[in-house]
C-alpha cells in the first residue's frame, strides 16, 4: 500500500511551522523533519515503508510564479479572515479553491514525471 504524504509550510507572523498530513492523519513541528517524523510514528504499520521525495517550493513548468505569489496571497487573507473570525469574499474563496486544485493537480504532474523517472 502506498501513503500520500503532503508536507505544508505555516506561516503565521514571525512564527513558521510545518504539517505533514496523510489521509486523516497529522502532525505539526517546527521544522520539516519534526512534522514528518510526528507522522510516521502514528501511522499503522503497514504504512511504515516511505519513500519521501523532498523538493524545493520555487516555480516550475506546472505551477508559475504568478500562481504561486496569488495563492501566498489569498492564503495570507484567507489566515487573517480566519483569525478576526471572519471569511473571504465569493470570488477570493473561489479563487483561492481554483488555485488549490491547480497546485494539487501540479503536484500529480511532478509525482507523475518522478515515477517515470525512476521507472526501470
Amino acid at each position: 500500500m502506498s501513503t500520500r504524504i503532503a508536507l505544508l509550510k505555516d506561516s503565521n507572523g514571525m512564527d513558521q511551522t510545518f504539517r505533514a498530513v496523510a489521509g486523516g492523519n497529522q502532525a505539526m513541528g517546527r521544522t520539516a523533519g519534526e512534522a514528518l517524523d510526528a507522522l510516521t510514528a502514528s501511522l499503522p504499520d503497514e504504512d511504515a515503508d516511505t519513500l519521501i521525495i523532498v523538493r524545493n517550493l520555487s516555480p516550475d513548468r506546472f505551477f508559475n510564479a504568478q500562481q504561486q505569489e496569488r495563492l501566498e496571497e489569498l492564503m495570507s487573507r484567507w489566515r487573517a479572515a480566519r483569525d478576526a473570525s471572519k471569511t473571504l469574499s465569493v470570488e477570493d474563496q473561489a479563487e483561492l479553491e481554483g488555485l488549490i486544485d491547480a497546485e494539487l493537480r501540479a503536484a500529480t504532474e511532478r509525482a507523475a514525471t518522478i515515477r517515470r523517472d525512476l521507472a526501470p
